[in-house]
């Protein structure tokens, strides 16, 4: 017995399907606790010394942790004794939104594209459903060809597109608006929610969504997202991933408060479930005050009911969206920055999540709910320097219509990119 032992701690881990390792961040060679560390079906993580220990069949393992980018690395062909060294690099995404046509759009996408190079941002979030339902890209999955979400292709070649993102060190994450869904609902009239008389329900765009309680949707929307993660996004970001902010609507089933939570929640729960092997970073979008009300803002989302599913929450912290204020600011979007700051305080405290866990949407476009005041460098850099003081995992602007400037944005120096472009190239 004792000399079989001898034989296994001297083997090499693919003799055993075992693999032993630690993890460092790669900027203090200091060890990282919490870090999933995902093979075959497997999950192991990092203890407080960085340790972990997981079975094996592929040549590869896959981690992540909050704070810093995914990676691969290659499985050694090492006795067990011999601990394989994996480091991570720290990263917080800066990052703008490219809509559905934005992302086809040669002019657009180059303009982001430069930006990026040229300022401290890092990362783009691409919509992958767009708000009419369309996939920008060619998709194997059958029901998006049916409900017309493949009429028009605006990327030609989304792994081509992906290649190139990775080679200038852009974090992707895939935008994927769930509920909300006019192809869907329209095609499908079953699921689709309803009014009071049995007629589909319409928003005030004139577009219809899909009933939040039914699993078929929920299928259909993780299945989308599985595909992204397969396309080699870094992050899938669910948006709409809520009931409509209208009273009198009809569902098929009682629309209480604990109900709508169950659904969100149990949405999410299975979106991580099937998105784990892939090892994505999950996040989705919620309204600002739901960072304020204790109840499901009456659309299904409860801060505390939203946090274990996801890496990162992304309040929409848009001051033109605050109509009521907060305590002390009426107007907020003439205190920009302590709307966001404020904001992000007041989840955390109720949360007792880390700053990082946080990734707020910031306004970089036209107020339209109080002076119609243009969102430029000063109230921009005010939104950013809210998210940084609080600590944050990084930020996002959003601009529907995809118009973005330099302005409230830093130089960015061109080393720490140089360093992390060195990093993917290694570990992807």
């Amino acid at each position: 017995m004792i000399l079989l032992i001898m034989c296994l701690w001297v083997m090499p881990a693919h003799a055993t399907g075992l693999v032993t390792g630690k993890v460092n961040d790669f900027c203090t060679g200091k060890p990282l606790k919490g870090v999933l560390v995902t093979s075959d079906d497997e999950v192991a993580i990092t203890d407080e010394n960085g340790m972990f220990v997981t079975k094996t069949t592929r040549d590869k393992l896959a981690l992540r942790a909050h704070g810093y980018r995914r990676a691969h690395s290659a499985v050694m062909n090492s006795p067990l004794n011999t601990p394989h060294l994996i480091r991570l690099f720290p990263f917080t995404p800066k990052g703008l939104y490219l809509s559905f046509y934005g992302i086809g759009c040669k002019s657009i996408r180059e303009s982001a594209l430069k930006l990026i190079q040229e300022t401290e941002l890092n990362t783009l979030v691409i919509d992958v459903k767009g708000d009419r339902g369309m996939i920008p890209y060619k998709s194997t999955i059958p029901l998006a060809v049916e409900v017309g979400g493949q009429q028009i292709i605006t990327v030609r070649e989304i792994d081509e597109l992906m290649k190139s993102l990775k080679a200038e060190g852009i974090y992707t994450i895939a935008r994927i608006v769930v509920f909300k869904d006019n192809l869907l609902a329209l095609a499908r009239p079953e699921i689709a929610i309803k009014t009071q008389g049995g007629a589909i329900w319409r928003d005030r765009e004139n577009l219809a969504w899909v009933d939040p309680f039914k699993e078929e949707v929920w299928d259909y929307n993780i299945e989308i997202a599985v595909e992204a993660a397969r396309h080699g996004f870094d992050e899938i970001q669910f948006d709409y991933v809520r009931f409509p902010d209208a009273s009198g609507l009809q569902f098929s089933m009682s629309n209480t408060q604990e109900n709508r939570v169950k659904a969100i929640s149990g949405f999410l729960a299975e979106a991580k479930n099937r998105l784990t092997p892939h090892n994505v970073f999950l996040s989705a979008d919620i309204f600002g005050y739901v960072c304020w009300n204790l109840n499901d803002t009456w659309i299904g989302q409860k801060l505390e009911d939203l946090v274990s599913n996801l890496d990162y929450l992304s309040p929409m912290l848009y001051p033109s969206g605050f109509r009521y204020g907060i305590p002390g600011h009426r107007i907020p979007v003439a205190n920009a920055q302590e709307i966001v700051y404020r904001s992000l305080k007041r989840a955390q405290e109720r949360t007792q999540l880390a700053s990082t866990r946080f990734r707020p949407w910031l306004q970089a476009f036209r107020d339209y709910a109080f002076d119609k005041r243009y969102f430029k460098e000063k109230e921009i850099r005010e939104q950013i320097n809210a998210a940084t003081e609080f600590g944050s995992g990084g930020w996002m602007l959003w601009n529907p219509s995809n118009v973005y400037s330099s302005s409230g944005l830093k130089k960015e120096e061109s080393l720490p990119k140089q360093d992390l472009v060195s990093f993917l190239s290694k570990n992807q």
